[in-house]
């Protein structure tokens, strides 16, 4: 039995949730693991959420070529000034679902609000691309581009939420193992570390929030390429080296199935001695930081991860 959040959301996180519901009917029914539809369901809701844009100086889209692989880029510059630092982003969506386009407005608004360029990095997908793919394509995306241009030598972030989040961590200590280029810090919103069970994912996960038991159970053997992959470092990020870990901001979310794992990543950071800022967000769920246009929460969460960014990186 898992706990209700209806009656403990905050008023405009319910109306956000009763604005997903209508979204979703109006799509209509979808099958936990007809991958095609799943995608277009969640980019169905997020073109809603995204339908406001956040102005900003460019936007471009390329194509980068990095360890063979041709992957999508998406560059949101603030301003026209020459870029003192960069943030990677790695959207959320559980390795399956998910895109620079249902993630945009987040990074329009990291983009605005830290001041620094956001390059947001359409990593592939599983389940036709499984674990460790991914980590190897990102890095060889952040080597490249922090190798060229305008962001040679530039310090950087990694970044991301959820899947993204996992996936920033991994990739921090894949660049680490190969030598460097290193990021000077970690933006990870409300990420999974690990935990194959804690107390926040048995409370939390109901049908409401629609993070449930069986979906990441989904999720997890849609990435890896086998049940034994779970216990891999790259993937339980909590069984890693965590001793040399950038300065990190890491964002959880009361009721949240993935609450302890960011209990758990800041206790462990802590005890290595590394610097790290625990931010908690009540009132919400699992993924609020796309619906900042109903949720001021969402807003104000993504500024506090901004700030972070131009202390660290300024």
């Amino acid at each position: 039995m898992k706990l209700d959040v209806r009656r403990r959301l905050d008023p405009e996180a319910l109306a956000a949730l009763e604005e997903t519901d209508r979204l979703q009917a109006e799509f209509g029914p979808v099958t936990l693991g007809d991958v095609a539809r799943m995608r277009a369901a969640y980019a169905h809701e997020r073109r809603f959420w995204n339908a406001v844009p956040v102005p900003l100086a460019a936007v471009e889209e390329r194509l980068l070529e990095a360890a063979g692989i041709a992957t999508r880029i998406r560059l949101y510059r603030p301003d026209e000034g020459a870029p003192r630092a960069l943030l990677f982003y790695l959207h959320g969506g559980g390795w399956v679902v998910g895109s620079l386009d249902t993630h945009d407005r987040i990074m329009r608004l990291l983009a605005r609000e830290s001041g620094f360029p956001v390059v947001g990095i359409d990593y592939a997908l599983a389940p036709e691309v499984k674990f460790p793919t991914q980590i190897d394509q990102i890095a060889a995306v952040v080597r490249a581009l922090a190798a060229s241009g305008d962001y040679a030598g530039l310090p950087f972030a990694l970044g991301g939420d959820s899947a993204g989040a996992n996936l920033s961590l991994a990739v921090a200590g894949a660049l680490r193992a190969a030598g460097g280029p290193e990021p000077a810090a970690l933006l990870l919103f409300y990420g999974a570390y690990g935990l194959a069970d804690s107390a926040s994912r048995r409370l939390w996960g109901n049908a409401r929030d629609g993070l449930t038991d069986e979906r990441m159970r989904f999720y997890e053997r849609a990435y890896l390429p086998a049940p034994e992959a779970a216990r891999d470092p790259r993937y339980d990020l909590l069984a890693s080296d965590l001793s040399a870990v950038p300065p990190a901001h890491l964002l959880a979310v009361t009721m949240d199935p993935l609450h302890d794992d960011s209990l758990a990543l800041a206790a462990l950071l802590e005890e290595h001695g590394r610097a790290v800022e625990l931010s908690t967000v009540d009132g919400v769920l699992h993924g609020f930081l796309h619906l900042s246009r109903m949720v001021p929460k969402a807003a104000r969460a993504l500024a506090e991860g901004a700030a972070f960014l131009r202390r660290r990186l300024a």
